[in-house]
């Protein structure tokens, strides 16, 4: 199979930006892709997820002026934190900073306690979709006006004037950008209209497919024929928990039974073989890039078993 692999991580879980560094260093060496963090302000459940949280784009400027080759991004950012202005400004100039290899995960924002905890407003989700679409639009907007226009833009919740789009990334149209989840009607149609990829967040490949189908559906009516896009990409969330042992597998795997406000999910709780197998059957329904969520961001143990036991039997990895 030919399988892109990239790590997911959740620092707000507890992890410090040196805790981020020395993982996605590893990561790189490793082979992995791409190293993505969530875009969060607090834990999920009752821990005190010390030392506290990380800023996703403040900690990506970082690790992309100390890393060298792995790709670096977001799954994802909360459309409710930062105006796209000041986003599109932000992503452009780490894309700079790396080099190049910056991705865009956004979405409309849905975990209510953080909003209310550090005073950031939290709209119904009708308008946080709406803010998020205006916001897909706006970021794409400024990155693909050509050097020395401006971008103006006029809707519901933002307005800009005169623009000067500036700074432009390295990757053109932009960097790429992923729009994901399991909505049935706006996220799909997002995706098919603005996004590079289509993710599908920690769930069965029964329902990944499904979502699949909903969003090449959603292609067939949306033209992008004038956006400069990419060809959609199709990815999946996997949570993982592998080990040498079952004991390992179990231990890695405990903090999922923790009550948490996740929604369920379907994770790979065993041997790297049945990760391997679990990435075959993505694989056969058209996905072409896997996002494996690993829980402990200390657990360095478990990155460097999926590079050894996992990466060399899926062909394309880097």
């Amino acid at each position: 199979m030919n399988m892109r692999v990239a790590v997911f991580t959740e620092p707000h879980r507890g992890a410090s930006y040196d805790d981020q560094l020395r993982f996605a260093r590893l990561a790189e060496d490793g082979g992995f892709e791409a190293f993505l963090r969530a875009d969060h302000y607090q834990a999920m459940g009752d821990e005190p997820a010390l030392p506290g949280p990380t800023d996703a784009w403040l900690t990506l400027a970082a690790l992309a002026r100390e890393t060298s080759r792995i790709r670096l991004g977001t799954l994802v950012t909360s459309a409710t934190f930062r105006p796209p202005g000041p986003l599109a400004v932000m992503v452009a100039q780490v894309d700079q900073m790396s080099g190049g290899r910056v991705e865009l995960g956004i979405g409309a924002g849905w975990y209510a306690r953080e909003h209310v905890s550090y005073g950031i407003p939290f709209p119904g989700t009708s308008e946080r979709f709406d803010r998020l679409a205006e916001q897909l639009e706006v970021i794409t907007g400024l990155w693909g006006t050509p050097s020395g226009g401006t971008f103006s833009y006029t809707g519901d919740h933002y307005r800009l004037t005169d623009c000067p789009a500036l700074p432009k990334p390295v990757q053109t149209p932009g960097p790429p950008v992923i729009v994901g989840g399991r909505g049935p009607k706006r996220t799909p149609e997002l995706a098919a209209r603005y996004a590079d990829e289509f993710n599908v967040p920690f769930t069965s490949v029964e329902q990944t497919a499904e979502a699949y189908d909903r969003v090449r559906e959603a292609g067939h009516r949306v033209d992008r024929s004038g956006s400069g896009r990419r060809p959609l990409t199709l990815s999946a969330g996997i949570v993982v928990a592998i080990g040498r042992t079952d004991a390992d597998a179990r231990r890695r795997a405990a903090p999922l039974h923790v009550k948490s406000a996740l929604p369920p999910e379907d994770p790979v709780v065993g041997s790297p073989e049945q990760l391997v197998d679990r990435i075959g059957e993505f694989a056969a329904i058209g996905t072409s890039r896997v996002h494996l969520r690993l829980i402990d961001l200390n657990d360095l143990d478990h990155l460097e078993l999926i590079a050894a036991e996992v990466l060399p039997r899926l062909d394309g990895t880097p």
